[in-house]
């Protein structure tokens, strides 16, 4: 855990587009870009191209309703979604972005600058950037987007500021954020006193995301500590999202409770207020919150999150994540990366990314699952077949829009890779830093000289990886490889002093030098919180696939998008009785010996990596 943080210990980021997916990885972000990250705005019109709720149709005190996908009907619990396609449109904006970069798409990046260049021209005179109306903003008596609708909008401005360099955007969101301190000075407001205030106003505390931002981009301290006067303010008030709150997370009687993606961006937020601090609370707070999360936490890495954590701990089958809440908690885990240097983050980011999140894309078609669980039975619209008490359930399926619960996750589905792309190297005083594994090719600037980097490899599907470092001028720097916590062992085809956690290289670079790093992954039989069993190669979770019957229960207005069902054939349940496990040679497969509940027979099964399955079952009893 967190227990020894030294704020001089972390690590720097490096700016979007300096490293660049190739491979596999590669590959599956051209096909969302061809897919559902590219055509989301074509998918659901009325919430992303009609609704200009940045522009001329800025929300006001007059409006009740609004075409969002999910509305119920004109009355108070109502106006709590009139700022959800602020968030829709400004998440896929920086996922749909941040391919577009990556993938130097020449197409989509004119389309971006385009979308770019309305946003900055709805910026009022004060430097206001966002939902409201001068009628409305900043004078609440309840529920609002004000600092949530910023946050998105935002983050995909700052990454394009990153990926640029256009000192124009930088300009914009300076003058942005100074009006929303203006408007809320610190101490003397409080930005989340509100009657009866709900996501909107949890969400917004991750303004604090924007503030870290500038800081990085400027070096002005002022930004993180108004993120640290948010943090406070937060803890005073009686918000709907109370697992960050200090007195909670303290009281040793406490479980986690809120809407799970509340709770899992948040953990950036207690993060940041401590590093800007180093208050001696917020560190113990730090990490008491920590161990909860694992606590809600699936074998597959996959939070709580269908959608309330209700005091529960996690379970294969009974509790579900949302893709939201699989985004965000990888991107709270990478953020404490690189605050803190500590690799256990960068396991846990590679454990969320390599399972949770692709066994939550459908493998087929250009579509995720909104909601999903470890052991998946089926994926009818609800929870493994059972019916909802109180409403009807439609998460538990895979669509390209999912509209008719909430357009938030297909979104985050386009933030999530590039995320992990950007956190594959980081730096340091001494040096560069391989966090991440992947098939990538980078430029990176250190102390003023270019290094070129190229990794090639299949992982994680692979233990291989063969790197080639380039420099146009002869360069002494260290480069340090994260050693996996799964890595039984590593052999390199070049001298090195193999740390706890790294592999260091120290050298005087010259040309262009290619050398190879081979890990040697466990196949390794674990234990989930409530004891049940669960197999692991490396860094990946085996599954046994169910065979499944497709069934398309939506076609869209674009050709080859599809909301698809899928219903178990022939359903079996396993348990684990200490059979044997063993690799097939060649292939990436796993036989195991299981026992089938419905035959009373042991048998021998095929297991593989999670995010080949759609139907499957992940934990055994024993």
């Amino acid at each position: 855990m967190v227990n020894q943080v030294n704020m001089k210990s972390g690590f720097q980021r490096i700016s979007l587009g300096d490293i660049k997916p190739c491979g596999w990885i590669k590959e599956q972000m051209q096909k969302d870009l061809n897919g559902f990250v590219g055509h989301l705005d074509r998918l659901a019109p009325d919430l992303f191209i009609k609704d200009k709720i940045y522009g001329k149709d800025r929300l006001t005190r007059n409006i009740r309703s609004k075409s969002v996908g999910n509305l119920q009907g004109q009355d108070e619990w109502s106006r709590q979604y009139l700022w959800w396609n602020s968030e829709s449109q400004s998440n896929w904006l920086d996922g749909y972005m941040r391919h577009a970069f990556l993938l130097n798409n020449k197409i989509h990046l004119a389309r971006i600058k385009k979308q770019i260049g309305y946003f900055l021209s709805t910026q009022d005179k004060d430097g206001y950037i966002g939902i409201y109306a001068p009628n409305l903003r900043y004078h609440f008596t309840g529920e609002n987007g004000e600092l949530w609708s910023k946050t998105t909008l935002y983050r995909a401005l700052a990454g394009y500021y990153e990926a640029t360099k256009n000192k124009k955007v930088l300009q914009a969101m300076i003058r942005a954020v100074k009006n929303v301190m203006k408007k809320y000075p610190a101490p003397a407001s409080s930005p989340f006193s509100f009657n009866k205030p709900y996501a909107g106003v949890s969400h917004g505390l991750m303004f604090t995301d924007i503030l870290y931002e500038l800081y990085r981009f400027t070096g002005d301290k002022i930004y993180t500590e108004y993120a640290a006067f948010l943090f406070s303010d937060y803890n005073r008030e009686d918000v709907s999202e109370k697992d960050v709150q200090l007195k909670n997370i303290l009281n040793k009687k406490y479980k986690l409770a809120g809407h799970g993606v509340h709770t899992y961006e948040h953990l950036r937020s207690l993060a940041s207020a401590y590093f800007t601090t180093g208050n001696s609370q917020l560190k113990k707070a730090l990490s008491v919150y920590l161990k909860r999360i694992e606590s809600a936490t699936t074998a597959t890495g996959g939070p709580i999150g269908d959608e309330w954590i209700l005091g529960r701990k996690a379970n294969g089958t009974n509790t579900g994540y949302e893709y939201c809440s699989i985004h965000e908690l990888m991107d709270s885990y990478l953020f404490l990366l690189q605050k803190t240097g500590n690799l256990q983050f960068a396991d846990k980011a590679e454990k969320i990314f390599f399972n949770a999140a692709q066994g939550s894309r459908n493998p087929v078609h250009s579509s995720i699952a909104y909601l999903k669980t470890d052991n998946s039975y089926e994926m009818c619209g609800t929870k493994n077949g059972l019916k909802e008490k109180i409403k009807k359930q439609t998460r538990y399926k895979y669509s390209p829009v999912h509209q008719d619960v909430a357009v938030c996750c297909v979104p985050n589905a386009g933030r999530i890779t590039p995320y992990f792309i950007q956190n594959m190297w980081m730096k340091d005083d001494e040096g560069l830093i391989a966090c991440l594994f992947g098939p990538n090719e980078s430029a990176i600037n250190f102390k003023g000289k270019n290094i070129f980097i190229r990794e090639t490899t299949s992982y994680p599907f692979d233990f291989t990886i063969n790197f080639e470092i380039e420099v146009e001028h002869p360069v002494e720097f260290t480069l340090k490889i994260r050693k996996p916590g799964w890595s039984k062992a590593v052999t390199a085809g070049i001298s090195f002093k193999e740390g706890k956690r790294f592999i260091v290289i120290h050298k005087k670079w010259k040309g262009k030098e290619t050398f190879q790093i081979i890990f040697t992954p466990a196949l390794k039989v674990n234990r989930t919180h409530d004891r049940e069993v669960y197999f692991s190669y490396g860094p990946l979770v085996l599954a046994l696939p169910i065979e499944a019957e497709e069934i398309i229960t939506k076609k869209y207005n674009i050709p080859e998008f599809y909301d698809t069902h899928y219903r178990p054939i022939s359903l079996k349940h396993y348990r684990y009785r200490k059979g044997k496990i063993k690799k097939e040679k060649g292939r990436l497969e796993f036989r195991a010996e299981l026992f089938n509940t419905r035959s009373r027979k042991t048998e021998h099964v095929i297991l593989v990596p999670v995010g080949k399955t759609i139907l499957r079952q992940v934990t055994f009893k024993t």
